[in-house]
């Protein structure tokens, strides 16, 4: 084994061989190679003009043609750390395309998924309290175009239309997560996607409710039952009709409280290849 004399200069970038850009022989690119789960600050506006300051985990990918052996993990956290202390969602197409030309890709890809806080009443009693939701920001960028989506995970009450009908009285209902996740080519506040959802529900959910608001959201439910199919449906015509949409997957999902599994709906489109 070859020691070096402690008063050796250390190894420079030149004198070492950089692996990843060795030619790979196999001829097969890669659709996305890169990192997962790193957190970085980042701040979001929201629709009521603040300011929210919260952390987000990032998964940052590249296309890798097939002559290439790998590619550079440490430029992808490189090009987090080189951007602002806190991210912001008007920095985040800088950083996608930086990203991809600074790594020679033709594509790059980032998720940016975060923790999204609304101020939300109480629908009798008028009791605020903040309500979480799961956002999310996916760019893509290649051959110079850039594709932006929203993605927002949205709790919600879903109350069984076949229940309510054959029962007496009562009718089981469930809580339900709905995923909404538009490509938009004009600005979209995350709350706009997040009122359509609990607006196609059966119910809306909240994190205070006094007995008055227990009332109203029990009976809300009751006289507006929804299968899995209903939601994603009535969420999709919503979407239709809004030209800054131009692509959608809309999902609903029942967690069943008379079954030990969950009912689930999928609805996807994308409006510029049905005008084709």
């Amino acid at each position: 084994m070859a020691i070096r004399p402690s008063n050796a200069p250390p190894p420079t970038d030149a004198s070492i061989e950089d692996v990843q850009a060795r030619t790979d022989s196999r001829r097969i690119p890669i659709n996305k190679v890169g990192i997962k789960d790193v957190y970085h600050p980042v701040r979001v506006k929201d629709r009521s003009g603040g300011e929210q300051h919260t952390v987000a985990s990032f998964n940052m990918y590249v296309a890798l043609p097939h002559n290439f052996k790998g590619t550079h993990m440490s430029r992808f956290v490189e090009v987090l750390h080189r951007n602002e202390r806190e991210i912001s969602v008007e920095s985040f197409r800088d950083i996608l395309i930086e990203m991809t030309e600074k790594l020679d890709a033709e594509s790059g890809h980032i998720e940016m998924e975060f923790p999204y806080f609304v101020m939300k009443k109480a629908p009798v009693s008028g009791v605020e309290s903040l309500m979480n939701y799961r956002a999310s920001l996916i760019g893509e960028f290649h051959h110079g175009h850039t594709e932006l989506w929203l993605k927002v995970v949205v709790a919600a009450t879903s109350l069984c239309p076949c229940s309510k009908r054959i029962s007496n009285y009562g009718a089981h209902n469930q809580r339900s997560h709905i995923t909404i996740t538009a490509r938009i080519e004009q600005h979209m506040w995350l709350e706009e996607l997040i009122d359509i959802a609990e607006q196609e529900a059966s119910c809306e959910v909240y994190s205070i409710l006094k007995r008055p608001d227990e009332k109203y959201v029990t009976e809300r439910a009751y006289d507006n039952p929804k299968f899995v199919e209903d939601i994603v449906r009535d969420i999709a015509v919503r979407l239709n009709n809004d030209d800054r949409v131009r692509a959608y997957v809309v999902e609903a999902e029942n967690f069943e409280s008379i079954h030990n599994h969950s009912a689930y709906a999928l609805i996807e489109k994308d409006k510029d290849k049905d005008r084709l």
